[in-house]
C-alpha cells in the first residue's frame, strides 16, 4: 500500500522533533553534569579532599599532660606521673602458652585467675583485651621480662599510659579534689579549672593503601598537644598542714562530727590555709577515710540503705564544707553588728547600757548565759563579755532596714566568688531574713546576737577580714597564677576590693575591741604572748537535728595593730561536755597564729609584763668550775643540776643562748662522752602553769608555756607536745598548752 505523502511529512516531522528534544535533554544533562562537577570541586572540594584524606590517612591521639598544682613555694599537690597499660592478644592464647599467660598476670599484676581465666575464655577470637590500667614501672618491667622469658610477647603488650598523683593526698583534699579513671577532674579544683588543666589532645596521621596497611614511605601529618597550664595556690603547704594538725586534734578531743578551718590574708583574700575533716586521700578518694562512718554503716543489716550510706558518706568526705555549710555564726557575728551602728551613728564608743541578765522585746524575752547580768557595759564590753541582752539593744536602735544593710555590706546575702566549686548559695527566705521576705522585729531580735540568719565560714573569714584591712571587703580567691612548661606566667590573680563597708576609723576601733575579747574576754583561749591577737568567739545552737547539737567558732586576725592573717575555727556538733566557742574553738585558734606567724616571719612583740614571765638566754657556763656556775645561777631562779663526777662544766642543757624560762632547770655535765641521761615525761592535763612547771623541774625538763594566761588559776594544761611517758634528755623543753576552763561563748 502506498504511502501518503501528508504521513511521509508528519512522520519526518515527529523524527525531527523527537532529535531536537533529544538534543534539548543531552544539553540538559551535560549542564546538570557540569554543574554537579563544579559544584563538587568549586564549592564541596576542601570537605571531599579531607575525606579522601581520611581515608588515606590512620590516625592516632597523642594526649596532651594534664597541668600540674603546686602550692605558693612551688611544692607539688598534683602532677600527672607516667604509668602503663597492660593488654593481651586473646586470639594469641594456646593450649600451649595458656598457663604461662595466666600465671604471669596473676603472680606479678594480682589480677584475679578465675575472673582472667573467663576472660579469656570468652574472648578467645578477639585482638585486644585490657588487663590492667595504671601500672607502675616495676610492674610493668617485671611483666615484659616475664613475658620475653617465656616467649609470650606476641600475647603480652604495654602501652604508655598516665596517672594522676597527689604526693600527701589529705593535705588539702576537700579543696584540691580529684579526676576520674577518664583523667577528667570531678571534685575541688580539679574540677573547677579542668578545661585549663587538661589541655589539648594533638594527633599523628599515617598514609595507608587501600588495604588500610601504612605505607612505609608515607608522609605523616602531626599536630603537636597542648599541655595543659600548671596551676600556682595560694596555700601554702606549711600553713595547711599546721592549720589541718590543729583540727584533727579538736575533731577527736571533742568527738565532733566535723571541723572547718580558713586561714587567709588579712589585706589581700588569698587563701593560705582551707581545712575540713574527716577529710579523705585524693588518691583513693572513693575510701570512707572516717572510722566511725564506717562503723555506723557496718551496722546496717539491708543492702539498698548500706549503699546509700556509702554512697553519702563519700559524697560528704568530698564536700568542701568550709565553703559549702551554712551555719548560725553566734556571738561572732557581734563583731559586725557594732560595725555597722557605729558606723551609722546608732551608737558610739561612749554608749552605756545596764545589763540585767535579760532583755524584752514585744513577746519575746531573750536570757544572757550570764544570768545575773554584766551591769553596766559599752560598746567594748559588749564584746568583751559577747553580751546577748546588749546585742539586741543595739539591734533595736538599728531597725531592721539599717541591720540589713550591714548584713548584705558583709557579704552575707551572696557567694564570696572563691575560686572554688559548690559554694554555698545565700537565699533569702532561707539562710537569711530580707525585709522583702522574712525579716520581721522578732526576727531582729535572734539575728543581733547571731541566730536566725545562716553563714558560710568562707564568708565570715572574709567579713572578719574587712575589720582588720580598714574596712575593704576582698574577693577572695585560691589561685595566685598559671604558668606553662617553662614556668612562664600566663595569667595572674590581682587582689581585688569588692567595697568599702565601714570606714578605716571604725574597722580600727572594733578591731581593738576585739583584741581585748583575746587579752580579758571570752576569746582569752587564743592569746598568744608576743603577738597582739583579734578574735570574737561563737556559740549557736544547731537547727534540723534530732538532739540538741552546738557549733562552736572563733574568727579573728593577727597581729591586731597590722593584720598580715585571719583565721577562722569551725567545730561542728562537738559531743564532749564542753561546746562553746571560747572554749573549744579558742585554743584551736591560738595554736594556729602561734604557729603561722613566726613561720610568715611576724617577730613577736612582747609587753613588759610577758617578758618578765617569760624566759632568758642561758648563760654560757661551759668552761666554768662547778661552783662558779652554781654561782652565777644563784642570781637566777634557775634549778641546777649536775651530772657526774668532774669539777668542770663541759657541756649544758639547754645550750648557752638558748631562751629558758626564768624558773627552769638547767643541766651541767662535768664529764665528757658521757652517755644522754633522759626521764621520762609526766602528764601536766589538767594543771596549773605553776603546777606544770614544778612537776617539769622536778623530772628535769623546762616547759615552753604556750595559750590563754601566764597568771589565772583557771588556766589549766589540755595538751601537751610529747606524750607521757616519752623519753627525753634532761634539759629538753616541751611544750605545754594552756587554755581557761569553763568559758561560756
Amino acid at each position: 500500500m502506498a504511502i501518503k505523502k501528508d504521513d511521509m511529512k508528519r512522520n519526518s516531522l515527529s523524527a525531527k522533533r523527537g532529535v531536537i528534544l533529544l538534543s534539548f535533554f543531552m544539553a540538559l544533562l551535560l549542564i546538570a553534569l557540569v554543574g554537579r562537577l563544579g559544584f563538587l570541586t568549586i564549592v564541596k572540594g576542601d570537605e571531599y579532599r579531607r575525606i579522601a584524606e581520611e581515608q588515606q590517612y590512620s590516625g592516632s591521639k597523642i594526649a596532651s599532660s594534664r597541668g600540674a598544682i603546686y602550692d605558693c613555694n612551688m611544692n607539688v599537690l598534683a602532677q600527672t606521673a607516667s604509668v602503663w597499660l597492660i593488654y593481651i592478644n586473646p586470639s594469641k592464647v594456646t593450649d600451649k602458652n595458656r598457663e604461662d599467660v595466666i600465671r604471669g598476670l596473676v603472680d606479678i599484676l594480682g589480677v584475679d585467675e578465675q575472673e582472667l581465666r573467663e576472660d579469656i575464655a570468652e574472648r578467645s577470637s578477639y585482638g585486644y583485651f585490657k588487663i590492667k590500667s595504671e601500672v607502675e614501672y616495676t610492674e610493668k618491667t617485671a611483666i615484659m621480662e616475664y613475658a620475653r622469658e617465656k616467649e609470650i610477647t606476641d600475647v603480652i603488650f604495654n602501652d604508655p599510659d598516665t596517672k594522676r598523683y597527689y604526693p600527701d593526698g589529705t593535705l588539702a583534699s576537700t579543696v584540691i579534689g580529684f579526676t576520674g579513671d577518664d583523667g577528667f577532674g570531678l571534685y575541688g579544683l580539679e574540677y573547677f579549672y579542668d578545661e585549663k588543666l587538661t589541655g589539648v589532645d594533638g594527633k599523628v596521621f599515617t598514609l595507608q593503601d587501600g588495604l588500610s596497611y601504612e605505607l612505609e614511605n608515607g608522609n605523616k601529618i602531626m599536630y603537636d598537644p597542648v599541655n595543659g597550664e600548671h596551676h600556682v595556690l595560694t596555700l601554702d603547704n606549711e600553713i595547711q598542714t599546721i592549720l589541718r594538725s590543729a583540727c584533727i586534734t579538736a575533731l577527736q578531743d571533742n568527738e565532733a562530727e566535723n571541723v572547718y578551718g580558713v586561714v587567709m590574708n588579712t589585706k589581700t583574700g588569698a587563701v593560705l590555709g582551707m581545712c575540713n575533716v574527716p577529710d579523705y586521700d585524693s588518691n583513693d578518694p572513693f575510701t570512707i577515710s572516717d572510722q566511725k562512718t564506717l562503723d555506723k554503716i557496718a551496722e546496717l543489716l539491708d543492702e539498698e540503705e548500706k549503699n546509700k550510706a556509702i554512697s553519702e558518706a563519700r559524697f560528704s568526705q568530698w564536700k568542701n564544707k568550709a565553703v559549702a555549710d551554712f551555719y548560725y555564726p553566734g556571738s561572732v557575728y557581734k563583731v559586725f553588728l557594732v560595725a555597722g551602728a557605729m558606723e551609722e551613728g546608732a551608737i558610739d564608743e561612749n554608749t552605756s547600757y545596764t545589763c540585767h541578765g535579760t532583755i524584752t522585746v514585744g513577746d519575746r524575752t531573750v536570757k544572757d548565759y550570764n544570768p545575773i547580768g554584766h551591769g553596766a557595759e559599752t560598746p567594748l564590753t559588749l564584746l568583751v563579755n559577747s553580751c546577748n541582752t546588749f546585742s539586741v539593744y543595739v539591734g533595736q536602735r538599728m531597725g531592721i532596714e539599717l541591720f540589713y544593710k550591714y548584713f548584705d555590706a558583709f557579704g552575707f546575702t551572696e557567694k564570696t566568688g572563691i575560686d572554688l566549686p559548690g559554694e554555698g548559695t545565700p537565699v533569702a527566705g532561707v539562710t537569711y531574713h530580707s525585709p522583702e521576705i522574712s525579716f520581721t522585729n522578732s526576727n531582729l531580735v535572734s539575728v543581733s546576737f547571731g541566730q536566725s540568719n545562716q553563714v558560710t565560714p568562707m564568708q565570715v573569714a572574709t567579713a572578719v577580714s574587712a575589720i582588720g584591712n580598714g574596712g575593704k571587703l576582698m574577693k577572695p580567691f585560691i589561685v595566685q597564677k598559671t604558668v606553662d612548661e617553662s614556668g612562664n606566667t600566663i595569667s595572674e590573680t590581682e587582689a581585688e576590693v569588692k567595697r568599702q563597708v565601714v570606714s578605716s576609723s571604725t574597722a580600727a576601733t572594733v578591731a581593738s575591741y576585739m583584741e581585748e575579747v583575746v587579752k580579758r574576754g571570752t576569746g582569752t583561749n587564743a592569746y598568744v604572748a608576743g603577738y597582739h591577737v583579734a578574735g570574737k568567739t561563737g556559740t549557736s545552737e544547731k537547727t534540723g537535728v534530732e538532739e540538741i547539737k552546738y557549733i562552736a567558732s572563733f574568727a579573728g586576725f593577727a597581729p591586731s595593730d597590722d593584720p598580715e592573717i585571719t583565721v577562722v575555727i569551725v567545730i561542728d556538733a562537738p559531743g564532749g561536755a564542753r561546746y562553746s566557742g571560747g572554749d573549744i574553738a579558742a585554743p584551736v585558734a591560738g595554736e594556729v597564729f602561734e604557729k603561722v606567724l613566726p613561720y610568715l616571719g611576724i617577730d613577736p612583740s612582747y609587753s613588759e609584763e610577758e617578758l618578765a614571765k617569760l624566759s632568758e638566754p642561758a648563760p654560757n657556763l661551759v668552761g666554768k668550775t662547778v661552783s662558779a656556775a652554781k654561782a652565777e645561777l644563784a642570781y637566777s631562779d634557775h634549778t641546777v643540776r649536775v651530772i657526774g663526777s668532774g669539777d668542770t662544766v663541759v657541756a649544758q642543757s639547754p645550750e648557752y643562748g638558748r631562751s629558758t624560762p626564768a624558773n627552769g632547770v638547767i643541766v651541767l655535765y662535768t664529764e665528757e662522752n658521757m652517755p644522754e641521761q633522759t626521764a621520762q615525761v609526766p602528764n601536766f592535763i589538767g594543771m596549773t602553769v605553776a603546777q606544770a612547771n614544778q612537776v617539769a623541774v622536778n623530772r628535769g625538763f623546762n616547759i615552753k608555756i604556750s595559750g590563754s594566761s601566764f597568771s589565772s588559776s583557771s588556766v589549766v594544761a589540755y595538751k601537751q607536745e610529747y606524750a607521757e611517758g616519752s623519753e627525753l634528755e634532761l634539759g629538753s623543753f616541751i611544750t605545754v598548752y594552756f587554755k581557761t576552763s569553763g568559758i561560756s561563748d
